[in-house]
Parts: C-alpha cells; sequence; structure tokens
C-alpha cells in the first residue's frame, strides 16, 4: 500500500486570484508568440541538419534504396560554413573604453582591465564563437549577460550562449538592437527539482496540486515520462487536462515543466535629484512619491524633477504558478543578438540560401553515379539452353565481376551483353554548376577554401582572399555590432553593480597574470581611485588575430628583423614561440644576457661595486679640490703681482705721455714761426713785382 499525498485546499488556486490570472494572461501572450515561433524553429532545425550532413528526406532515402538507387550526400555546406567560422574564430577582441562626461583616463583603464578579466572568467571568445555559428546556421543567435551570485555575495558578471530556438524577439521589432525592442521572451525546459532550487520548495506542491487537479495548461506548460510500454504517449506530449496521473509517488512522473520569462517595457513615474551646480542627475528608487522626493531634496540642498520613463519588467511563471513579477534590476533586456544579415526586422542565415543548391548537388551526383552503375551492369541477352556449367540466375549475380569467364553450347547463340544507355552529354557540368553555386552564394571562394591551383603566386592568392572577405564583409560587420552591444552592457552591469571596493586578476597582451583594485577610497573628499561606477564612455571595438597567430605573426617578424640586423634581445624572441617552459627560458635568457633581475649575491656584490666606486670618487673629488685651492692662492699672488707692475708702468707711462705732448706743443709753434716768415718774404716779391710791370694800354 502506497500512501496518497494530501494536498490542503488553500494549495489551490482561488477563482480570481490575481497570481493565477497573471500566470493565465502570461501563458496566453506565450502562446500566440510561440505559434510564429514554431515556423522558424523547423527552418532552424532543417539548416542545422543540413550543416551536420542529413540532407535528405527520410522517407525519399529509403525509397531510393529499396530501389536499389544510390543517395549521395556531397556536404559542401559544411566546408563552407566551416570557413566562415574559422575566419570567426581567428580573431580576438580588445573593448576600449573612451571618457566622454564625467569620466577619466583612470576609470578608461581600469574599465578596460576588467573586461579583460570578464571574458577571460566567462570563456567569452569560444561563447562567441557559439553565437556566430547559431546566427550563421541558424540565422539567430544569443548571448543572456546577467549578474551571477552563485559564487560571490557581491556577483560577477555573467555571459552565457542561448539556443536561439528558446529565444523569441519582439515579434514587432524592425531594429537590430534589442534597446528598440518592446519585449522579450525565452523559455527553458527544466525538471521540477531544479525550479524548486531556483525559486523554491513551495512552487513543487503547487504544480503537483495543479496537475493532480487536471488544472494543468496542457502540453507546452508540462512534459510527463511514459506510463505505458509500448503506448502512443511518449515524453514528449502532455497529457493535458483532465488527466491527474498523481496518486502517492506516481507523482515522479513529470519529466519536465515549461519556466517562461518576459521581459517587457512599461512606463512608470520617478523622480530624479538635481545638481545645481554640476547639472548631475541621480535616479531616485521607484515608487518614491513626489512628496518624499521633495523632502530628500531639501535634505541635501538639490533640486528634483519628475519624468516618465520605461523600464524593464520582469515575470517568471510556470504553468499557473507566478515565479516572479516586479521590476527588472537591469536597465535594459539581458539579451543581446546576433544575425548574420539583417533587413527591416528580417534576419537570414547563410545556409538558408545554400540549401537549394546543395539538394540540387546531392540528387545529380547520386543520378550520375546510378548511371555509371546502370552501365558497368546493363543486363544479358542470354538464348534459352545456350549457358554451359551456369544458369541464367547465376549470370546476372556474377555478370559485372572482373575475369568473368562464359560457357556456352557451341550449337546456340552466344550470350550478348545489353548495351547500355550512353551518359547525357552535360550532367557531369550541371553538378560542377551547383558547387560553384554554393560558393559564389555563400561568398567564399577556392582560395579561402585553400583549393587553388599551386601555380598561383603569393600575391595573387592573398589578393583573391582579401577580395573573397569583400562579399563577408556585412556578416563579420553585423558581428562587430553584436560586440559593441556586448561591450555596452558590460558597462550598464559593472556601474550598476561593481560598486565596491575589489581586486581584479586578468591577463595582459603580454599573456602576464596582472591585478587591478578599483573604487578605492582615498578618505574624506577625495574621488575614489579607478572609480568605474560613474561617468559616460565610448566603446569602440577593435579586433587582432588570435593570440596563437598573432604570436605566429610576431615570432616571424621577430626573426625577419634580426636576419636585417636589427638586436632584437633574445628573450624577445622566445616571447613569441609556443615553447612549453616559455616563461622559464625566457628569465634563463634574461639572466644569461643581462636582462634579467640579479640575484642576492649579485646585489650584495653591485652594492658594494657602487660603494667603492663612490669612496673613489669623493677621494679624487678631494684631490682636485686641494688642487683648485692651491691653483687658486697661486692665481691670487700672481694677480697681485700683476697689479703692482700694472701701477709702476702706469707712472711710466704718464711721463712719456707728458713728454709726447711737450714734444708736440715745441714743433707746432715752430711750425706756426716757419709758416709766418714764409708769408712775409712772399709778400715782398709780390711787390716788387707790381712795381717793375709796365702800365696797361
Amino acid at each position: 500500500m502506497t500512501e496518497s499525498v494530501g494536498y490542503n485546499n488553500s494549495d489551490r488556486p482561488k477563482v480570481g486570484d490575481p497570481k493565477a490570472e497573471i500566470a493565465k494572461e502570461q501563458f496566453r501572450l506565450f502562446t500566440a508568440a510561440h505559434e510564429g515561433h514554431e515556423e522558424y524553429v523547423k527552418d532552424a532545425k532543417k539548416f542545422n541538419d543540413f550543416y551536420l550532413g542529413k540532407q535528405w528526406d527520410p522517407a525519399l532515402k529509403a525509397e531510393l534504396e529499396a530501389e536499389g538507387r544510390p543517395a549521395l550526400t556531397i556536404n559542401l555546406t559544411l566546408s563552407t560554413v566551416n570557413t566562415i567560422l574559422g575566419e570567426q574564430s581567428s580573431q580576438r577582441v580588445t573593448a576600449d573604453f573612451k571618457p566622454r562626461r564625467d569620466a577619466g583616463v583612470d576609470g578608461s583603464h581600469a574599465l578596460k582591465k576588467l573586461w579583460m578579466a570578464v571574458a577571460s572568467i566567462n570563456k567569452l571568445p569560444w561563447l562567441e564563437s557559439e553565437m556566430f555559428a547559431d546566427g550563421v546556421i541558424e540565422e539567430r543567435g544569443f548571448i543572456d549577460a546577467r549578474m551571477d551570485y552563485s559564487e560571490s555575495i557581491d556577483g560577477e558578471v555573467s555571459f552565457a550562449c542561448r539556443d536561439p530556438k528558446e529565444v523569441i524577439p519582439d515579434p514587432r521589432a524592425r531594429s537590430y538592437d534589442p534597446k528598440d525592442w518592446n519585449e522579450v521572451w525565452d523559455y527553458r525546459w527544466m525538471s521540477v527539482d531544479e525550479v524548486v532550487e531556483e525559486f523554491g520548495e513551495e512552487f513543487k506542491k503547487k504544480v503537483e496540486m495543479a496537475v493532480s487537479s487536471g488544472e494543468d495548461f496542457g502540453k507546452h506548460s508540462i512534459k510527463y515520462e511514459r506510463d505505458t510500454f509500448g503506448g502512443d504517449r511518449s515524453e514528449d506530449i502532455g497529457y493535458g487536462a483532465n488527466y491527474a496521473p498523481y496518486s502517492g509517488p506516481e507523482a515522479k512522473r513529470i519529466r519536465a515543466v515549461c519556466v517562461i520569462s518576459r521581459q517587457f517595457y512599461k512606463s512608470v513615474r520617478v523622480y530624479s535629484l538635481v545638481d545645481p551646480n554640476s547639472g548631475r542627475t541621480r535616479e531616485l528608487p521607484i515608487g518614491t512619491s513626489k512628496s518624499e522626493a521633495k523632502a530628500i531634496a531639501a535634505e541635501h540642498n538639490v533640486s528634483f524633477i519628475g519624468r516618465t520613463v520605461r523600464k524593464v519588467w520582469y515575470r517568471v511563471t510556470c504553468d499557473r504558478q507566478v515565479l516572479h513579477d516586479d521590476w527588472s534590476p537591469y536597465r535594459t533586456f539581458t539579451f543581446i543578438p546576433y544575425f548574420a544579415y539583417f533587413r527591416r526586422g528580417r534576419p537570414i542565415g547563410i545556409v538558408r540560401n545554400l540549401v537549394d543548391p546543395q539538394e540540387q548537388l546531392n540528387k545529380l551526383s547520386s543520378q550520375e553515379l546510378h548511371i555509371v552503375n546502370t552501365t558497368a551492369n546493363s543486363g544479358w541477352i542470354v538464348e534459352h539452353g545456350s549457358l554451359h556449367g551456369m544458369t541464367a540466375d547465376e549470370l546476372r549475380e556474377q555478370g559485372s565481376k572482373t575475369g568473368l569467364v562464359i560457357e556456352y553450347n557451341p550449337s546456340r547463340a552466344a550470350p550478348e551483353k545489353i548495351k547500355p544507355n550512353q551518359i547525357p552529354t552535360g550532367i557531369d557540368r550541371i553538378s560542377q554548376k551547383s558547387a560553384l553555386n554554393i560558393r559564389e552564394i555563400s561568398g567564399v571562394s577556392e582560395t579561402m577554401l585553400g583549393t587553388d591551383s599551386p601555380e598561383v603566386s603569393g600575391v595573387a592568392l592573398q589578393t583573391k582572399e582579401r577580395r573573397g572577405m569583400v562579399q563577408l564583409q556585412v556578416p563579420m560587420d553585423n558581428l562587430a555590432r553584436t560586440r559593441n552591444l556586448m561591450a555596452r552592457k558590460f558597462l550598464e552591469l559593472v556601474q550598476d553593480f561593481y560598486d565596491n571596493e575589489r581586486i581584479i586578476f586578468y591577463t595582459d597582451e603580454d599573456n602576464q597574470d596582472q591585478q587591478l583594485a578599483i573604487n578605492i577610497d582615498q578618505g574624506e573628499g577625495q574621488p575614489r581611485m579607478n572609480d568605474i561606477t560613474v561617468g559616460q564612455y565610448d566603446i569602440e571595438i577593435s579586433t587582432a588575430p588570435h593570440r596563437d597567430v598573432f604570436n605566429d605573426i610576431q615570432f616571424a617578424e621577430a626573426l625577419n628583423l634580426r636576419q636585417a640586423g636589427v638586436q632584437i634581445p633574445d628573450h624577445r624572441v622566445i616571447q613569441y614561440s609556443h615553447l612549453e617552459d616559455r616563461d622559464a627560458i625566457m628569465e634563463e635568457v634574461k639572466q644569461a644576457t643581462g636582462f634579467g633581475e640579479p640575484s642576492e649575491e649579485e646585489v650584495a656584490m653591485q652594492q658594494r661595486a657602487q660603494e667603492a666606486e663612490i669612496a673613489g670618487t669623493e677621494a679624487e673629488v678631494q684631490v682636485k679640490q686641494a688642487s683648485a685651492q692651491e691653483l687658486l692662492e697661486r692665481a691670487k699672488l700672481n694677480s697681485e703681482r700683476a697689479l703692482g707692475l700694472r701701477r709702476g708702468d702706469a707712472l711710466e707711462e704718464k711721463k712719456l705721455q707728458v713728454q709726447i705732448t711737450e714734444s708736440r706743443e715745441g714743433h707746432q709753434v715752430r711750425k706756426d714761426l716757419a709758416t709766418l716768415n714764409a708769408v712775409s718774404s712772399l709778400d715782398k716779391v709780390v711787390l716788387a713785382g707790381q712795381v717793375k710791370q709796365p702800365p696797361k694800354t
């Protein structure tokens, strides 16, 4: 005998219960959104099967095999998509946060290093590759970014790649950016224990009560285990209403329940404090009344304003139970999308347009093989009784084998092989055209696939590869857009939730482990050091080759520079190698070449050498100072002697000047007397001449 599980009537949802009505309305809206989503889910499964090689309809393939006809799968979709995925995985992403308003350079550097730490913890490159593959193959990819408190009470930024078949974007959305959407749905099939672990023990009892009373929402809400051997009720089909399998331990028949989450915007009136000096605002909690806002503003000597804004409401239900219904702790939706191609609200992937040429290639290749097979074994024309030692059935089975020998009665006509139909001309070229169509539609050339002819030069290959990347620029540009959205969501989360002092560990560009302290209090009146919670930043996303590829390039460049004569240190070359003990070898080479950190003995010897050198320098300075003093005294003595000589020379010079002056004055007097005498003689001659001259006629 098994005990029956008893339920209290208080466990039943009451008629008119607001929460029950909320769950019912949520499930109705979800059902309407899921109906349109089912078409996408069907296509996504088909595209995923094509990538994996399941490209034939099972019924058609079984029919061909029954007829003995081949059904080949020449999966060029796999190689084409893998080339695109490889191009993405060969790049690594770096995010820079440029200060724009009320932000500093130290905060910018701290955010960049924090991004490195979060990306490393979440294995972001792998998550991004998974999301990119979803967008290329299944047309949609999603990253779920939110806070995780499972390992730390402070919380850590968590990124997770979600199955796009479980996420329903806003059907009315026309924008790539989820900030412009009105709502987003996601649903997960979880075991009862998983839901209990996340939302509490009370949930299990209420769900069991709803199902036992036949009031569950059916197959889109609850999945059950099979209860009949060979029955039609599979584990993926809910029994629906009016089925009550619960009686004691049979309650374990629930296999999974559907947990439905909806994030949507609602308008609400909020009040914000405004600093009249700086103009900065701080929003008060939702629900703060006008009178409360006025009192808070008066207390802090600031003003306040009220406005109507959009806030995210987060509602989680499971069947008739409301698990969560409140304002979201996040400013925006947690989902970040990636679409390979996006045109006015209609995303498409790369595989969708490869389905038809891939099916054409498979069918033509199979038909071509079938024709070749029928040519090799076309059949025989045999006169009755002409075979000797074998029957017609044995000839049918053995007639296509190599080295067959047929013995026939000479009185009968020899067996004759039926002449097969000729292979239609051009059928091989049609299959080649199908393969070419796949490359042209996808934008992946033979150069990118690595199947170009060997005689093509390296420069030509690089040029063709760059031209091939032009056709893939749209998916790559959309990936850069998604990366920007991820960095924007990261900035939102760390500014809202990383408000305490933390020590961050990260790996820098040189693959060295580093640590950083953020939000460090420096005392009253001083701004916090590396404060990441304030300010506005512009986000710049840049890509570089993957670390291994980047190191290969750097290693080759370093070797080329050394061959060209550039003296690059040995430890720098080793830094870009792939040696297992690279760091240890680098340190050994540094020590050997003098670039490393000295040991304690070497430091002591260097210190003693420096002290001896300083002592010698001081002695030399003292000797030089004594020599300088002696020279100074000699110079002083010589100066005094020179001064005495200059004084004696000055007296002699004055005497000489007086003598010269007296001599010049005597010479001038004599010159003046001579002039007067000459003039007097000349006058006498002139007078004498005037007396002797005859008178004028």
